[in-house]
Order: structure tokens, then C-alpha cells, then sequence
């Protein structure tokens, strides 16, 4: 029994995501994102990612010419661009700084909203219904001390532990 869209959204939505931007670049180094908080790890054993793309999202294409891309983790301070680049905004990088991946074939690093970001290299894409399933292989990666952004029931939040760590 298929449960529909909207309920798979509900039951989904009702889980803290961290929001990430996945980019990459055209064969003539124009920049490509999207914002997903379909990202997650895939294997630590060969470093590897997936992220889930619609088959529509202009960015697909730009992955599959490159064969790379960053997925680009969000601080806090990414809100705007988290809608920015949830839109359909023909410019969406006019209001954010980035600089090109040396890893990824230029892919967009933004280094100023990033919580952390990845540079991959594409290992296999999967058609899944209306979306591909982006499997990459994490080239290399920088974290920074920023809080994380988080995502549930359409709105944001950031990280709060009820408990501070401890060692015993």
C-alpha cells in the first residue's frame, strides 16, 4: 500500500535533517546548487556519500558532466541560503561567497555559511523513481566551529544537547 506523498513528507518532516547545498559545476565552470537534506554517509570503510537529486533539478545534469561535486553542510548562518538555493533562482549564488574545489572540478565551497563541506567524485548514480541517487567518494573535506542547521516540519532550528559530553 502506497501511503502517498504527502504523509511520507509528514512522517519525514518530523525528524530533524541537517541541511546541506550540494554543487557542482558545468563543463564551463558555472556554478550549479541545490539545497537537500538528503544526504547521508554511506560507507566509512570506502569514504563514501549519497545524495538524493531530482531528475529535473539543474544541477543533475552539471554532477553527471563533472563527475563531481560538494555537498556543502550548513551552519546556522546558512538559513538564507538554504531558501536561496531551495528556490528556483536563476542567479543563485549572487549573495553568497564560494570558492572552486580543487578536488570536485571546481565545485562551489561556501566556506562562510559551511558548517563543513565534502569534495567528491561521483562513483555510480542510481534512478530511483523521479530521483537519482548520487553516489560519491569523499576527496576531501574541511570542518569548521560553527552550530549546525536544522530542518523539521518546515521550519529551522540549530543543534541544543540536553547534556554536555563527558569523559569517564
Amino acid at each position: 500500500m502506497d501511503i502517498g506523498s504527502v504523509r511520507f513528507s509528514q512522517l519525514f518532516g518530523s525528524f530533524p535533517t541537517p541541511i546541506a547545498i550540494v554543487t557542482a559545476t558545468d563543463g564551463n565552470g558555472r556554478p550549479f546548487g541545490f539545497t537537500s537534506n538528503a544526504v547521508c554517509a554511506v560507507s566509512a570503510a570506502s569514504s563514501t556519500l549519497l545524495v538524493s537529486v531530482g531528475k529535473e533539478s539543474r544541477t543533475l545534469p552539471a554532477i553527471v558532466k563533472s563527475q563531481a561535486f560538494a555537498v556543502n553542510f550548513l551552519s546556522s548562518s546558512g538559513r538564507d541560503a538554504s531558501q536561496v538555493f531551495a528556490s528556483k533562482a536563476t542567479d543563485k549564488f549572487a549573495h553568497v561567497e564560494w570558492r572552486p574545489s580543487a578536488l570536485a572540478e571546481g565545485a562551489p565551497l561556501l566556506t562562510e555559511i559551511a558548517l563543513g563541506f565534502a569534495e567528491c567524485r561521483v562513483e555510480k548514480v542510481i534512478e530511483v523513481s523521479d530521483h537519482r541517487l548520487v553516489i560519491g567518494r569523499v576527496e576531501g573535506f574541511e570542518l569548521f566551529a560553527r552550530e549546525p542547521l536544522l530542518y523539521r516540519r518546515g521550519d529551522y532550528g540549530v543543534w541544543s544537547p540536553l547534556n554536555e559530553f563527558s569523559t569517564l
